[in-house]
């Protein structure tokens, strides 16, 4: 006897087939046992079947549980101040060179307590998971030391343990360079003492990089990303967010999961990421809160064949943003996603960028139950709707949470 039954629900497996990109199954019905999708399909290939539980949903929609596979979720502060120094014309590198910016949050929380810190992260992660989150992505990176980084990532896995959440760690080593630190140093801690100490503790699945003028240069990502591999940790990269380093073609070298922003792209490195398969992250968040103008080439990635998923980049700086149907709505209005890739872009290859698409990110047998019930009349509603609360159910491991 299966533990649930979900019927009278029409499903986007995200199981894409020729002439419908979300796997469509109207009427349909989906069995759970032990936490895991069992069977998907019509209602009426699943009839005759028991279950201790059989819940009807009325028509409404189901979609995988949404995946959010790129914040920045743990930090003390907020950057409020910053809001009003941008309204008055300032640029993010001209915050960040008078000492606000990545700088400042890491003071902020240098200066909370662990519990604080727990306490603050946890409320932004509630509201993702009130917006149908299933997943979460959460990188380290406003520590600037051995000893702060590998804090932030005790915090993050601390929340996967006591939420019901799957947490996915990143370690990002090399996010900004603190005033007066020399480069050599600092990068060297990096890659020979945080990188191995996290792969160590298990604190991380990914590293992750900042490859940018105001940043770090492309020969120090790839001695970040030469200790990971050494390590046995996957790569990730902030890439092409300002301006163009080549940062794509590094990730692609390295058979990255992801490179996100990608504002800067160029054809060259949009080949190079479909030929290592690595997923593109767009973050239109961090694109409206900066007020930017160049978009990132949509029409390049889909030619290309690079898969492209969405993400809040939940961050205290440049992207404040609590909502992932509202990230879906900005793809499409400012990027110009369609619904059916915007809402591709939270499921099935946000869980790509995480190498997580075994397990999440769609509909079938074998996956975990993670699901969202929506009470819509249509899919498209999901990217439609600016600040759309988020689902009626939301289901995690097979059971309502």
């Amino acid at each position: 006897m299966w533990d649930r039954l979900f019927v009278d629900c029409n499903i986007a497996t995200m199981d894409a087939r020729a002439g419908d990109p979300l796997g469509i199954v109207t009427n349909g019905a989906i069995a759970i046992e032990d936490g895991r999708i069992l069977r998907v399909g019509k209602r009426t290939e699943l009839a005759g079947f028991r279950a201790k539980e059989v819940v009807a949903l009325g028509g409404a929609w189901v979609t995988p549980g949404l995946v959010d596979c790129h914040t920045h979720l743990v930090f003390g502060g907020t950057r409020a101040a910053e809001h009003a120094m941008r309204r008055a014309g300032a640029t993010y590198e001209e915050i960040a060179k008078a000492g606000g910016g990545i700088a400042s949050t890491v003071a902020a929380t240098k200066k909370a307590s662990d519990t604080e810190l727990l306490e603050q992260s946890r409320r932004r992660l509630r509201a993702l998971m009130a917006g149908g989150c299933t997943t979460v992505e959460i990188k380290s990176g406003y520590g600037f030391d051995t000893a702060s980084e590998l804090r932030l990532l005790e915090i993050a896995r601390k929340l996967g343990e006591q939420e019901k959440v799957r947490i996915v760690s990143t370690l990002l080593a090399l996010h900004a360079l603190p005033k007066d630190a020399d480069r050599e140093t600092f990068v060297k801690e990096a890659t020979d003492k945080l990188i191995p100490e996290a792969a160590r503790r298990k604190l991380a699945t990914s590293v992750d990089a900042f490859c940018e003028t105001i940043a770090f240069t492309p020969a120090e990502v790839e001695r970040a990303f030469t200790a990971a591999r050494a390590h046995g940790l996957g790569v990730r990269l902030h890439a092409e967010q300002l301006s163009h380093q080549k940062g794509a073609e590094i990730a692609a070298r390295y058979k990255a999961l992801s490179a996100d922003h990608l504002e800067h792209l160029d054809a060259a490195g949009a080949k190079a990421m479909a030929r290592a398969g690595t997923v593109a992250v767009l973050l239109p968040g961090a694109f409206y809160a900066l007020n930017e103008m160049t978009k990132p080439p949509v029409q390049l990635l889909r030619d290309a064949g690079v898969p492209i998923a969405v993400a809040t980049d939940c961050n205290p700086g440049t992207a404040p943003l609590l909502n992932p149907q509202l990230a879906m709505n900005m793809a499409c209005t400012l990027f110009g996603l369609t619904p059916e890739e915007a809402i591709a872009g939270m499921t099935i290859n946000a869980a790509r960028a995480l190498g997580l698409a075994h397990e999440v990110g769609s509909i079938a047998a074998g996956k975990a139950a993670d699901l969202c019930v929506w009470r819509i009349a249509e899919l498209a509603e999901l990217g439609y709707w600016v600040g759309m609360p988020g689902p009626e159910r939301r289901i995690y491991g097979g059971m309502d949470s």
